[in-house]
């Protein structure tokens, strides 16, 4: 079992930036590939960003390609979501979750093991 708690949202203006966290415990965080996804009002849960349990290797959606930055510090059981140049539609809340995948596919909601119970961002413009 694998607890995980996003924390770092809030209110934004359009251009600005902000760091989503998301903390782990339970079962050894770097056995675990990991992702972030959000999900707007009255849309599905969709992919955001992908990180390897070494942190060697990461994509991302085509939306926030060049803007997004995922990163992980297994030493503090945490990944993190450099958000930067917000624009109004990447409001929703944000997830994070846990899995086992590597290589294609890892953008899939249902290969992930675990979520966290999500953080709210929201970008005014």
């Amino acid at each position: 079992q694998v607890q995980l708690v996003e924390s770092g949202g809030g209110l934004v203006q359009a251009g600005g930036s902000l760091r989503l966290s998301c903390a782990a415990s339970g079962r050894t965080f770097s056995y675990y590939a990991m992702g972030w996804f959000r999900q707007a009002p009255g849309k599905e849960r969709e992919f955001v960003a992908y990180i390897r349990w070494s942190g060697d290797s990461t994509y991302y959606a085509d939306s926030v390609k060049g803007r997004f930055t995922i990163s992980r510090d297994n030493a503090k059981n945490t990944m993190y979501l450099q958000m930067n140049s917000l624009k109004p539609e990447d409001t929703a809340v944000y997830y994070c979750g846990a899995t086992h995948c590597s290589g294609y596919g890892c953008h899939v909601v249902g290969v992930y093991n675990y979520w966290g119970q999500g953080t709210q961002v929201t970008v005014s413009s």
